[in-house]
Order: structure tokens, then C-alpha cells, then sequence
């Protein structure tokens, strides 16, 4: 145990509080591991189960759990959600499977009595989304989305400086954009799963491809049967932020354009170049991604771009920039790493550390929530209206670009029985669909 581990163990003695909240993780991979061992850098909650289909990769998280929670304690290992979540012990549950496995691990985990920390996006298709959100209402539950660019730092004060005093002035135009050559460009051959992966489970309602090396661990996104893509991995981020900071929220119309232009040799079948509009009425906010080429501005591959009469400001994760219009000062700031203070960042294996502060941050939010049986920064909902705009965009794009308008509260598409056929996705037997009228 640390220092700081042992003094909040000890306020907590002192306060004659309850036992530590007990936690539960579902996905033990890359960030599932980084969420889990924020979490417990800032609350001295128990770690006592851990669920994933890849026994190796469930071994190693348990090992480093071990060494890093304050009672050394081992973790109870699960290779199938249903069976960790049938224990219903857990107060929290983190959820970072694949996206395809987030609306039935959640809503599992909403009726066991779970509150929870879901990675973005919330889901992969409309209706899971709808469904979960209808759980966690019905059942009164937390849930905080990964969505942590409203829990950054460096973010938090942008807001705060530049577009709630009005800095910026009007704001007509938004430019949000992702530029990283993120979309795998091999094709290895498909082949058998490795002995300690459960293939068929980890499939589960998605539809089943022969087994590649490219989808286990992380590259899975490479595939728009597990994912929606760049748009809903990356462009999600950018979109949920600058809705956080401009208080927007659904847009009148989603429309997107793009495919595979460049790397046609790739087996990924998900887009490489793709741009969608988000029309919110007098502020418009545009998306482009593009798995090839460079950055118009090398300091931002992955950003907003937010434009004021007064001023601009550039803002992602490594920092932010305000430039005002004509006289004036620019400002700049970096992110910060808060090394020193959390030493275990410095060592920790694959943890993206310019993240941390943010997920810390995210995860103290979350316990606050919980305590207050409030929403949290990035509720469900709006995990929701983010994970939605960004489906309706690949919608779009697949059906040739038109524009595509959300009625929230029939819970449809207006206007096109096209589109509206594709709000859930077909799910491979014996995996049922959830319901969000009978969840």
C-alpha cells in the first residue's frame, strides 16, 4: 500500500464510513486495465471480480490489481459477465469490452444493482442505446459514459475562460477532426483463435467472421461488425466535448459523406476518409476524419477547432490554443501529466499518460454522482444523444449522404422508413436484441 493509499483507507477508518465500494470490471484489456487502475488510485475501493473471454489477458489484469489495490487481494475471475454479474455484490461495474458487448453487459449490470462506468460508446446500434438508457432509469442507476474530455483539466478551464464568459463571442462553426493513421492497413490471412481466447464469446451478437489476427486485442475496430468505425471511436470524443462546452444538444440533422478511398488492400472495412455535418440550428459542427495524410495543423491530428467572432480556440487532448481576433494575447496550455503525484503513471505498461488526469478526474465525478444519487458529468443521456448523432452519421454515409433528422421523442428517424429499418442491428442467435420497452 502507498501513501496515499493508506491515508484514504485511514480517513475512511476514522469517518466510521461504510466498507469500500466494491468493484467489478468487464474487459480486462488495454483500457479497461487503465479505468480500473484510476479508480482505484483515487478511492480505496475493493477490486473482487474480473470478467474477460481471453484467460490470458484476464491472469495479467488480476496480477496487477493485486499489487495495486490496498488489500493485495486477488480477484475473483469470470470468463462470462452473466456469471460474475449473478453474484450481485458489486456496487460499481466497469464495462470496456468491445463495443458490439457494451448494451447487454450494461444493461445486465444495471438490473444486478450495479452503477457503472460504460466506455463510449455507449452502443452499436440506436436501440441498445435506447435500451440502456431506459434501464438505468428504471432501475435508478449511475452510469458515467467514457466520453472523459469533460472531466480533462486542461478542457475544464478552456470552457471555462473562453466560452462560458463569452470570449470567444458568436459561435456559428465548429471544426472537429481526427487525422491519425489509426485504421489497420494489413491483411493477415484468417486462421484458428488461440487456445486461451473464447472466440464464440467473444463474437457473441455479432454476426461471425472466420477468426483474424487483427481483431484480438484493441484492432477489432479495424471492423464495422464489432464498431461503428472512426466515427464512433474518435469523432464521438470530439463531438461529445464541444457539446459539453457549448451546452448543445441533438443536432436538427446529421448527414455524412466518405468510404474507403485510399487503402483499398486492407482487409478493415471501415472508412478512411469520412466527413458528416452536425446541424444544430445557427451552429454548425463539422467532422472529418482521414486515415491517410497529414494534419492541416500538426499540433491537433485529433481536435476541435471552435470559431468565435472574437477569437478561435483550438482545444484536444495533448493541450488547447486561443487566438484572439485582431489585438490581443494568444494563450496556450499544455496538458498535465500529474506524474509526481500519481508515480504508478510513470511505469504503468501501454496507460496513454497525458489521459490519466482525465480518467481520474472522470472517476471522481462518478463517485460523487453515486454519493448524491445525481448525474454525472457524462451521463447516460448524454452518452446517449453522442453515440446516436454519431450512428445517425454512418447511417447517412451508407445511405448515400442524405440528411438524417432524430425525433427524440418518438425515438425515430423523421421521415424515412429507409433509415429507420437499420436502428438495430440483427444479432446472432441465441443473443437476443434488448427491448428498450421491456428491459
Amino acid at each position: 500500500m502507498n501513501r496515499r493509499q493508506f491515508l484514504a483507507a485511514s480517513s475512511l477508518a476514522m469517518q466510521g464510513q461504510t466498507k469500500p465500494k466494491r468493484v467489478g470490471l468487464i474487459g480486462t484489456g488495454w483500457y479497461g486495465k487503465s479505468d480500473l487502475l484510476r479508480l482505484i488510485q483515487v478511492a480505496p475501493v475493493e477490486v473482487v471480480s474480473l470478467c474477460d473471454v481471453d484467460k490470458n489477458m484476464l491472469s495479467a489484469a488480476a496480477d496487477i490489481v493485486s499489487q495495486r489495490q490496498a488489500s493485495h487481494k486477488r480477484p475473483r475471475l469470470f470468463a462470462d459477465y452473466r456469471e460474475m454479474l449473478r453474484e450481485k455484490d458489486l456496487d460499481i461495474c466497469l464495462i470496456a469490452t468491445p463495443d458490439h458487448w457494451h448494451a447487454l453487459a450494461a444493461i445486465e449490470a444495471i438490473k444486478a444493482g450495479c452503477d457503472l462506468y460504460l466506455q463510449k460508446p455507449i452502443s452499436v446500434d440506436i436501440v441498445e442505446g435506447q435500451a440502456i438508457l431506459a434501464a438505468a432509469r428504471k432501475y435508478n442507476r449511475v452510469v458515467q459514459v467514457g466520453t472523459q474530455r469533460r472531466s480533462t483539466p486542461h478542457l475544464i478551464e478552456a470552457k471555462e475562460k473562453f466560452l462560458d464568459t463569452g470570449a470567444l463571442g458568436k459561435i456559428a462553426y465548429v471544426e472537429i477532426y481526427c487525422y491519425y493513421h489509426m485504421r489497420a492497413k494489413d491483411n493477415p490471412p484468417d486462421g484458428t483463435a488461440p487456445a486461451h481466447l473464447d472466440y464464440e464469446m467473444w463474437t457473441g451478437p455479432a454476426p461471425m467472421r472466420p477468426y483474424n489476427p487483427l481483431v484480438h486485442p484493441r484492432r477489432w475496430r479495424a471492423f464495422m461488425e464489432y464498431g461503428n468505425g472512426i466515427m464512433g471511436d474518435m469523432c464521438i470524443h470530439m463531438l461529445d466535448m464541444v457539446r459539453w462546452m457549448m451546452g448543445l444538444g441533438w443536432p436538427k440533422s446529421v448527414s455524412s459523406t466518405g468510404g474507403i478511398l485510399i487503402d483499398k488492400a486492407s482487409k478493415a472495412n471501415i472508412t478512411d476518409t469520412q466527413s458528416a455535418t452536425f446541424d444544430f440550428g445557427d451552429v454548425k459542427v463539422i467532422w472529418t476524419h482521414r486515415s491517410w495524410g497529414t494534419a492541416p495543423d500538426p499540433k491537433y491530428p485529433w481536435g476541435a477547432t471552435i470559431y468565435g467572432e472574437k477569437g478561435t480556440l483550438k482545444a484536444g487532448v495533448m493541450g488547447y490554443d486561443f487566438i484572439p481576433v485582431g489585438k490581443g494575447e494568444s494563450i496556450h496550455k499544455d496538458v498535465q501529466y500529474e506524474l509526481d503525484q500519481y508515480p504508478e503513471d510513470k511505469t504503468e505498461a501501454e496507460l496513454e499518460k497525458h489521459v490519466a488526469p482525465a480518467i481520474r478526474g472522470h472517476m471522481r465525478d462518478l463517485l460523487g454522482a453515486i454519493e448524491k444519487r445525481s448525474k454525472p458529468v457524462a451521463d447516460v443521456e448524454q452518452g446517449f444523444i453522442s453515440t446516436t448523432s454519431c450512428i445517425l452519421a454512418n447511417l447517412s454515409q451508407q445511405l448515400g449522404g442524405r440528411a438524417l433528422r432524430w425525433d427524440a421523442a418518438a425515438g425515430k428517424i423523421t421521415g424515412d422508413s429507409e433509415a429507420n429499418k437499420m436502428l438495430a442491428r440483427p444479432y446472432r442467435k441465441p443473443w437476443a436484441h434488448p427491448d428498450p420497452k421491456n428491459v
